[in-house]
């Protein structure tokens, strides 16, 4: 079982920047960060494996960055240029999947409690 545990979520303006953090409890190969406004389905948007190997999104592509530090087992997602799409719960999730595959995430064993992020417009 891994525990992951958020935190770094908040209010921001338009453009403005957010760095969230995801501590596990041990080490998973894939890790990812899932977002989910009201009234719609979770979604996908960065997903790192083992060897620091990253995908994200279209939609965040180039705003934001996912990495890891495996000697303090955590998971941070910088978020940058911010829009007010951007608004929502947003999720960490781990998996031990022999291959980490962006489709696979909603699949994922283990989640986090969720931290909300707000984009004033």
């Amino acid at each position: 079982q891994v525990q992951l545990v958020e935190s770094g979520g908040g209010t921001v303006e338009v453009g403005g920047s957010l760095r969230l953090s995801c501590r596990a409890s041990g080490f998973a190969n894939c890790m990812a960060w899932s977002r989910q406004a009201p009234g719609k389905e979770r979604e996908a948007v960065a997903l790192i494996n083992g060897g620091g190997g990253a995908s994200y999104v279209y939609s965040v592509k180039g705003r934001f960055t996912i990495s890891r530090d495996n000697a303090k087992n955590i998971v941070y997602l910088e978020m940058n240029s911010l829009k007010p799409e951007d608004t929502g719960t947003y999720y960490c999730a781990a998996d031990f999947s022999r291959l980490c595959w962006t489709s696979d995430v909603p699949k994922f064993a283990y989640w986090g409690q969720g931290t909300s992020v707000t984009v004033s417009s």
